[in-house]
């Protein structure tokens, strides 16, 4: 299951949003997925990591069959670019990572080759 809320002024980038969360994760995971702005990621940020800068990602895994991510759009936007991707692009590679750590990865090329397989899935 999956539940989206925006608390910000922008609009949701158009991504099949829950056929991804599905393929990796599977239809009995319960995510919260909420885009937020630069004062709340500066503050969850702070938080659970002692970064006091505002983050484009945040992951929490709550239990083996729940989680959150809190995806920041206008840092997304604003970092699209870098990554030679489009302001949507680059929210799906985000929600993409952020599911594959939900799994149970952590940075390395093993996640890397994950996250490609369902990019590629996905076109993203």
């Amino acid at each position: 299951m999956l539940d989206i809320k925006n608390t910000t002024k922008k609009s949701n980038p158009s991504l099949p949003y829950e056929k991804i969360v599905d393929k990796v994760l599977g239809k009995k995971y319960e995510l919260s997925l909420v885009f937020i702005g630069d004062k709340l990621s500066r503050k969850l940020n702070n938080q659970y990591r002692k970064i006091d800068k505002p983050t484009n990602i945040l992951t929490f895994t709550l239990s083996k069959t729940e989680g959150e991510i809190f995806i920041n759009l206008g840092l997304a936007k604003k970092e699209a670019s870098k990554f030679e991707r489009n302001y949507t692009n680059f929210v799906g590679l985000l929600l993409i990572h952020g599911l594959i750590h939900l799994k149970g990865y952590e940075h390395s090329s093993k996640m890397e080759r994950e996250e490609e397989k369902i990019q590629k899935i996905f076109n993203i």
